[in-house]
């Protein structure tokens, strides 16, 4: 689950000598924008002797869609939860029995253990969070309510000042979630009944956009952003005044994940960075960078201070009930999903 565009890693030559007995080759990780400390790439390369190449994407739908067309050449992929389930049911991923990692056992309930890959054959734990609202309230009068309809029903000041993410799973969730609706609903009339609050919203919507969030939200461009937590996070660094709401009436809480293509050109070098990410120490510092959480033993021992304090991160224990998990809905609730989501953007 993340964002703006950062440039692709540079690969590196490798060294002589001592670095000899390192690994080398190629990794082509293909993640979402913004998503990965450029460092850690650094220190990934001059560890192993392996050359990183990134590339990057803004949704799961991307990234699928890509692999579903026969893009090879990717040996590390960051599918969100519900995805990494797709991507099994259609072959498009190998199996890499993460807990049997070296550094597998460092995993940490509940993530070691998770529905879309309940005994991580095919994936390991990178950040977790979850899909909320923040906005600037140094531009509001007043607090805003912890609920969807401030997004959904804008008030005057925030019509026209509104950004959502270009994610149709996202955006379909929290309209099913200010309906009261299954986001998984199978109900035609549902899906309609979503349709038509999206519809009802647009012209209020800035833009659908999942890149530069944090920029926008910090530039002023827009007063409130549909967001992940990480990135609130980021966004309150240089403006303090952005709050994050958890909205009542229910919020997606996700998991993003490694995997490896099963046509992967380097897979070996994929299990290598796989495991080599698990250390709580390159765990820390990609939660330093991406202001989300991890799911590694030990790393809190590598956390900056500002994000164990920030409650978009750290999130109040009140707030758990309304933790809505990231699934992978049956194809007949997906099929309803994309038909609105199709017609949404038309």
């Amino acid at each position: 689950m993340k964002r703006h565009l950062i440039a692709a890693a540079s690969a590196v030559a490798l060294l002589a000598g001592a670095n000899a007995a390192k690994a080398g080759g190629e990794l082509f990780l293909y993640n979402w924008s913004n998503y990965f400390p450029p460092e850690l790439l650094t220190k990934f390369e001059e560890e192993t002797g392996i050359a990183v190449t990134l590339d990057v994407y803004d949704s799961n739908e991307t990234m699928l869609a890509k692999l579903q067309a026969g893009a090879g050449g990717y040996d590390v992929i960051v599918p969100s939860g519900y995805m990494v389930a797709i991507l099994i049911e259609e072959g498009l991923a190998q199996r890499i029995d993460a807990l049997e990692m070296s550094n597998g056992a460092k995993i940490v309930a509940p993530h070691d253990a998770p529905f879309f890959d309940p005994e991580r054959l095919y994936s390991a734990p990178y950040m977790w969070g979850t899909t909320g609202v923040t906005y600037d309230s140094e531009r509001i009068d007043g607090d805003l309510e912890e609920s969807w309809k401030e997004v959904f029903e804008p008030r005057p000041e925030l019509q026209g000042q509104i950004a959502m993410l270009n994610d149709e799973v996202e955006v379909y969730n929290a309209a099913a979630y200010y309906l009261g609706f299954n986001k998984c609903t199978e109900a035609p009339e549902e899906a309609q009944a979503i349709l038509e609050l999206l519809e009802a919203q647009k012209p209020h919507v800035k833009m659908y956009q999942s890149d530069g969030t944090i920029d926008r939200m910090i530039s002023g461009e827009v007063i409130m952003h549909h967001q992940w937590n990480g990135a609130s996070h980021r966004t309150s660094t240089d403006l303090p005044s952005a709050v994050y709401i958890y909205p009542v009436e229910g919020i997606t809480f996700w998991t993003d994940n490694f995997m490896i293509p099963a046509d992967a050109p380097n897979a070996e070098n994929a299990r290598t960075f796989i495991d080599w990410m698990l250390a709580p120490e390159n765990a820390a510092v990609a939660s330093n960078f991406t202001g989300y959480m991890n799911a590694i033993d030990g790393s809190s021992d590598y956390l900056d201070e500002a994000l164990k304090a920030n409650p978009a991160v750290n999130m109040p224990a009140e707030f758990a009930e309304r933790l809505r998990p990231s699934i992978d809905c049956p194809v007949p609730a997906r099929e309803l999903r994309n038909r609105v989501w199709t017609r949404l953007k038309s």
